[in-house]
């Protein structure tokens, strides 16, 4: 039948004709209770036509394995012009990304071409620690293509929470638009749950919260769908009332998911905070806009409204018990030419938020040196100035822009260069992560939807992958990415490191952490790397772990 097949990482993204990839060296994974760990099995199928397979999982654990296939997504735009020489390709193509469900039909088997299955074994915090063998039976034509099997060993310790926030903004809109449901009915309340709660399953714990239709990625003068969580009536010249019904049912919602954060958006427009939001409201009977791109913000009339609006949330966020999970935003990514636009912006709004964190993605320490933020998100291209005079709490980001050396995830990008993220972020104490798209599905300045299945890049827009985590699947339910798997990895080795720190101290996590140059634009290009570094830090975590049974035995 002419089939061949190979163990490799996560990391690893297998093209179709089998360049970049690498072998698994050593069958054998660990991981903590608590904590997924995934492989892949690259496939080549020579017959002479194409065919299904099955697969069926044989190991002791088995009903916490779980097998999908990695498909093939259309990368137009797979990378800028700029670029450093680590890309895997800078053609147009089909590249390896969405993970998909096995269906009854099995997975495919095409002539001439490699493929993978993507294989997740879901450690439960209460399964005993050892060895697990995990095989998976390959089969095609009523014969056995393949037998491959990984021993995955379980470490006595629970992988802890996250200890920092981590935020891919969510947009309400376009689940809205792409499933063509009503903003808030019942089907748009189910969609927005079942995304929220992928999210949370791989560690993003934050969720930007629309109290107002977010102002971002918006064309000026443009606007995108009212997705507007406070209902606001206008009750005569410069007074309102507010209803929050419904961000009760939003913060109930996440926090069953497993949100532990909320980051509401931004109160004045993207690129400048020259203007107010879109709000919408209930005047004289009738529901109207009643700010926008022709409100001035610096003006008295938003400045009025912005008063009454955050005393009357801060009474809300406090008797829903989250007045210290809550971030604020001013304006997204200003730059110095909208230093004193932001200026006014913030000296409109940060009265009223005294006591709450305050968060803004940027680039120029000047706004913080002139006390304009108080929590600088800074792009990692950016970041040195913010290192070398280091304030109190320092998140990063990254988005279309940092695509030479840095850190980032398109999916023309090595596994590695998005995985290394975790390890760069416990390293340097940063104090969380913000990425612009978990579920962006529109083109760039929202101008009209995209389907997300056809254009990876918001139609040429962007590096493929930098505009969305997950597909939206046909059930109303997301399909997952290579890319949401790697950063699920990159916060889960945060998280180990803070577990062996918790046992050994930081000392010995950086030890093993430095034994190669890690920084921001200079690491190890290669897997072994990352896959070397959690062996080592799981290793020590049960050596600790064993020693101290003996002790109390």
């Amino acid at each position: 039948m002419g089939f061949e097949y190979k163990l490799v990482s996560s990391l690893c993204k297998v093209f179709s004709d089998g360049e970049n990839m690498e072998e698994l060296q050593e069958k054998r994974m660990t991981g903590l209770k608590g904590e997924t760990l995934s492989f892949q099995i690259a496939y080549y199928w020579g017959g002479g036509r194409r065919e299904r397979g099955s697969a069926a999982v044989v190991s002791p654990i088995a009903d916490r394995v779980h097998v999908r296939t990695v498909n093939l997504v259309p990368c137009e735009y797979p990378c800028h012009t700029r670029r450093d020489p680590g890309y895997l390709t800078d053609r147009p193509g089909l590249y390896p990304d969405r993970l998909s469900e096995i269906s009854g039909r099995g997975f495919p088997l095409v002539a001439g071409q490699w493929r993978c299955l993507w294989i997740d074994v879901e450690l439960d915090e209460g399964m005993e620690a050892g060895d697990y063998p995990v095989k998976i039976r390959m089969e095609a034509q009523g014969a056995v293509l393949c037998e491959p099997q990984i021993l995955c060993r379980v470490v006595d310790y629970v992988l802890p929470p996250l200890p920092i926030p981590h935020t891919e903004w969510f947009h309400s809109d376009c689940l809205a638009d792409y499933y063509q449901v009503e903003v808030f009915s019942e089907r748009h309340w189910e969609i927005i749950r079942a995304f929220v709660k992928s999210a949370a399953q791989h560690r993003c714990n934050m969720l930007l919260t629309p109290v107002f239709t977010p102002p971002l990625d918006t064309a000026v003068w443009g606007e995108r769908p009212t997705v507007q969580l406070v209902d606001v009536t206008v009750l005569g010249e410069g007074k309102y009332g507010f209803g929050f019904e419904k961000l009760h049912r939003w913060v109930d919602m996440a926090r069953e998911c497993g949100i532990e954060y909320f980051e509401f958006s931004h109160l004045f427009t993207q690129w400048g905070a020259k203007a107010a939001p879109k709000i919408m409201a209930v005047k004289n009977g009738e529901y109207v806009q009643i700010f926008g791109w022709d409100t001035d913000a610096a003006g008295g009339a938003y400045r009025t409204f912005l008063h009454q609006f955050l005393t009357a949330l801060k009474k809300e966020l406090a008797d829903m018990g989250i007045s210290q999970k809550c971030y604020f935003h001013i304006s997204d990514e200003p730059s110095m030419d909208h230093l004193e636009s932001y200026r006014k912006a913030w000296e409109a709004a940060a009265p009223d938020l005294e006591g709450y964190e305050m968060i803004d993605a940027l680039s120029h320490y000047d706004f913080y040196e002139k006390g304009l933020v108080r929590q600088p998100v800074c792009a990692v291209d950016a970041i040195e100035p913010f290192l070398e005079k280091r304030p109190e709490r320092l998140w990063c980001y990254y988005c279309t822009s940092q695509c030479v050396d840095v850190p980032n995830r398109f999916i023309a990008l090595p596994g590695y260069r998005t995985r290394i993220l975790g390890t760069l972020l416990y390293k340097y104490r940063l104090d969380g992560f913000l990425h612009w798209g978990y579920n962006f599905y529109y083109s760039e300045r929202s101008l009209y939807s995209v389907d997300p299945y056809r254009s990876t890049d918001a139609d040429g827009s962007f590096p493929s992958g930098d505009p969305f985590l997950v597909y939206p699947g046909a059930d109303g339910k997301p399909e997952g990415s290579i890319r949401q798997m790697l950063m699920d990895e990159a916060m889960s080795d945060y998280c180990a490191f803070t577990a062996l720190e918790r046992l050994a101290g930081r000392e010995k996590v950086l030890e093993l952490i430095d034994g190669e140059k890690v920084a921001f634009d200079e690491y190890p290009q290669e897997e072994a790397y990352l896959l070397r570094l959690r062996e080592r830090v799981n290793e020590a975590i049960a050596q600790i772990k064993g020693r101290m049974a003996e002790t109390n035995g």
